[in-house]
């Protein structure tokens, strides 16, 4: 009986070992991100899990930023944010051959979960992947495919996750974190800093800036697991799957910057004509207050008409005013009534305004708008001084 009992202990701890060590691979969990493409979409980078699942000869990508284009009412819906995101799943192979296609960098990070972390891990994304659970309401700040992974993995690892923040990070906001990826889009970089407000005019925590897939990739670098055994670094190691040479992102001439300066340049040249001429050119006026209002109807529309919580206090409506449509319907008249000589002292007046809002740091407006607020300025100080004169030639 004693032979026997000794027999078993010797042979129980390599039993135990192996059992250990079977367990332990059954998952192998990765952190997969990807370099920024070429359109706005996809300008920000992308995050994915991939679990490598031994057992069942499986090697699958996790994915949250997946949509639908073929989504009824789509640009609508996208706009107004009630489009739904959803978790899908490709194999590996699949997932890598979509990058290679559009030569975008990928790079890998294996994690150094225990077995049970990673089966948990596993079965949280499973039950996220259910039919009535994988679909989510994006949100690019605060809920997007990113967010989603740190979102999983804090859940899973609780207070086990330390991410070991840095104690000086440096201080940014969310706007200059969107300008470092949108800076080869000029266009695109206009757009946004026209549609947000000031609320992303705010330094985002170190655990915010994770939105984005770089910034959560180093965030992973850094973290460490504690309270299971010796702390260790929750990555184990980290590779480049996919690389390609680095491409050249030179701004194209045609961006806001000389467009807006051209068109500045333009109208001091028409402004210095029609004063020696003595004529207002008031068909530029109609075109430009038209289109002035026509931007800040869209940006009335984003502030109170949608779910978007980053289009609130957007103060660009000081200088893009969707009241300038009625001073544009007016000047189509003939006979000009006299409270349009007071609306373009206002309008005056808010393109100023706008500009102490900048200087003051209120609300960070794209460095294109100033040749905008000097046409702005040029033209309502232009008109406003030159009522008399407009009035007699509308006569004539």
């Amino acid at each position: 009986m004693r032979s026997h009992l000794k027999k078993l202990f010797i042979i129980y701890p390599f039993i135990y070992s192996f059992i250990f060590l079977a367990n332990a691979q059954e998952y192998q969990i990765s952190l997969l991100t990807c370099d920024p493409g070429d359109q706005l979409y996809s300008a920000f980078g992308h995050s994915a899990i991939r679990v490598l699942d031994r057992v069942n000869n499986q090697d699958l990508v996790f994915n949250y930023g997946t949509f639908d284009f073929n989504t009824p009412f789509f640009y609508v819906k996208f706009t107004q944010r009630t489009l739904d995101y959803m978790l899908s799943v490709s194999t590996y192979e699949r997932f890598l051959y979509e990058y290679n296609y559009y030569q975008r960098n990928v790079r890998e990070q294996v994690l150094d979960l225990n077995p049970e972390q990673a089966r948990q891990l596993v079965q949280f994304l499973q039950v996220n992947y259910l039919p009535e659970n994988r679909f989510y309401r994006y949100d690019f700040f605060y809920d997007n495919c990113a967010t989603r992974i740190r979102d999983a993995f804090e859940s899973i690892l609780g207070k086990k996750l330390d991410w070991n923040e840095e104690v000086n990070p440096e201080n940014k906001t969310f706007r200059n974190l969107i300008d470092e990826y949108v800076y080869p889009l000029p266009w695109a970089d206009f757009g946004i800093d026209l549609a947000l407000g000031a609320v992303i005019d705010v330094n985002a925590k170190e655990r915010e800036k994770q939105f984005l897939p770089d910034y959560m990739e180093a965030a992973f670098a850094r973290a460490i697991i504690v309270g299971d055994g010796p702390n260790r670094p929750l990555v184990k190691s980290s590779h480049v799957v996919l690389e390609f040479p680095e491409r050249e992102s030179a701004m194209e001439l045609f961006n806001p910057y000389f467009v807006w300066w051209i068109l500045a340049l333009g109208v001091m040249v028409l402004t210095f004509l029609g004063f020696k001429k003595k004529r207002l050119f008031k068909g530029f006026d109609i075109i430009l207050f038209s289109v002035l209002g026509l931007l800040g109807l869209l940006i009335v529309l984003l502030w109170f008409f949608t779910f978007h919580s980053q289009t609130k206090y957007n103060w660009n409506i000081l200088w893009a005013f969707p009241g300038h449509l009625f001073l544009a319907f007016a000047l189509l008249r003939n006979n000009i009534k006299s409270w349009v000589k007071k609306y373009l002292l206002f309008a005056l007046i808010l393109a100023n305004i706008a500009l102490i809002f900048w200087i003051f740091g209120w609300q960070s407006f794209h460095a294109s708008i100033v040749p905008l607020l000097l046409v702005i300025l040029l033209r309502t100080n232009f008109l406003y001084y030159n009522w008399e004169k407009f009035k007699t030639l509308e006569k004539e």
